[in-house]
């Protein structure tokens, strides 16, 4: 299969081969799911991710095994369920490309690095923006998505009319984002917000929006799509150019994260992306806008 079909393929949903058959195992779970539970299999021959499975449209959960276009989700690891989404699909194209099978695991995202020095998987695919904080601790890929900042507010609310960050100063706004992230220092960029709470996962941070708890979030430009998709009381706003945040563009750089001294991993990942030439924005941004058209609240 040539790079062109590779990439056609997995962009119109179809199941690319993986190599390495997962084993089962009877590991109870929600009796409505139809996954079997896995054991772990050897990083030599699978591809171990670790993920959230929780931040749509990058990765979530969902009860089927297959998409509505038809496409494979991955059972994840040690439950009954199953992950999809724009990691799990790039994920899919790399483990086809490497001759690997792919194992999913769900992790928080407050322990998504520890898990990962620990040696619960190999790598992380994850949303994750490589930051220079990040890089003194993993090894980085080149980005396998760029992404655009937003912010989300209240479509009824007194924010929504504003064009950039000067709009918000002296305000008084109450901001939000997601721990542990990069987002976390552009926040006290808006002069003079409330800046008190933050929340461990997305759906945390849209949710004390929509119920007044915070005025304001700070996230990514395909996370507030899939979250107004569920809520139509959300609005985004993309601030003005000249008028938004600075220091954000590493953010921006989405990036598989290996262990750092596992460069002979990230190496390999990194000629696997480059053999299927998944460099291309334009190409990036098509299969995010697919996999924002199967999630569960999309159809």
């Amino acid at each position: 299969m040539n790079r062109r079909d590779f990439i056609r393929l997995a962009l119109a949903g179809a199941t690319l081969p993986v190599m390495g058959a997962l084993g089962g195992c009877g590991q109870s779970g929600d009796d409505t799911a139809q996954a079997e539970p896995q054991l772990a299999q050897s990083s030599t021959d699978t591809l171990r991710v670790g993920m959230e499975c929780a931040y749509a449209p990058f990765n979530w959960t969902q009860d089927e095994p297959t998409t509505p276009d038809g496409g494979t989700a991955e059972p994840i690891f040690g439950s009954n369920y199953y992950a999809y989404g724009y990691d799990v699909a790039v994920a899919q194209m790399l483990a086809a490309e490497l001759n690997k099978g792919l194992e999913i695991h769900k992790v928080e995202w407050s322990s998504i690095g520890i898990s990962l020095d620990s040696g619960d998987y190999d790598c992380i695919i994850a949303g994750m923006g490589r930051t220079a904080e990040r890089e003194m601790a993993y090894a980085f890929t080149t980005p396998y998505y760029y992404r655009d900042n937003c912010i989300v507010v209240r479509k009824d609310g007194p924010y929504a009319d504003v064009k950039g960050l000067s709009d918000l100063t002296g305000t008084g706004c109450k901001v939000t984002t997601q721990l542990g992230t990069g987002w976390i220092p552009l926040l006290d960029q808006i002069e003079g917000a409330d800046t008190g709470s933050n929340y461990e996962t997305t759906s945390e941070c849209f949710m004390a929006v929509t119920n007044g708890v915070a005025d304001i979030c700070i996230v990514d430009l395909p996370t507030a799509q899939s979250a107004l998709l569920t809520n139509p009381d959300l609005l985004i706003i993309t601030l003005a150019e000249g008028d938004t945040f600075t220091g954000d563009d590493e953010m921006v750089n989405v990036c598989i994260a290996t262990r750092k001294d596992d460069t002979e991993l990230r190496d390999s990942l990194q000629a696997a992306m480059d053999s299927i030439g998944w460099n291309d924005k334009a190409t990036m941004d098509e299969l995010m806008a697919r996999v924002i058209s199967q999630q569960p609240a999309a159809v």
